[in-house]
């Protein structure tokens, strides 16, 4: 009799997983890290000295690490400065 029912047991059918629950696989975790803000640097500093002669007339001295940005300014002045001269 115990043979039988080990026969029977051993047939070679799959468990069946009807009563139990599946498992889920493992989530996916994503980390993600901060990415750094790209700041523009300042724009590079120019120093101006201006002067104004007994004429009402000015004139300027500029000094600075970037040469772009001092013919600029230098540009901006004649146009600001060379308006009020005319008045």
């Amino acid at each position: 009799m115990i043979l039988l029912v080990f026969f029977i047991a051993c047939e070679g059918r799959p468990v069946s997983t009807e009563g139990k629950p599946e498992v889920s696989p493992v989530p996916k975790v994503t980390v993600e890290r901060e990415k750094p803000e790209k700041r523009e640097p300042p724009p590079p500093e120019v120093k101006i000295r201006l002067k104004r002669d007994g004429k009402d007339s000015y004139s300027w001295e500029l000094s600075g690490s970037d040469v772009d940005q001092i013919l600029k300014v230098n540009e901006r002045l004649r146009k600001q400065l060379g308006e009020n001269q005319r008045r």
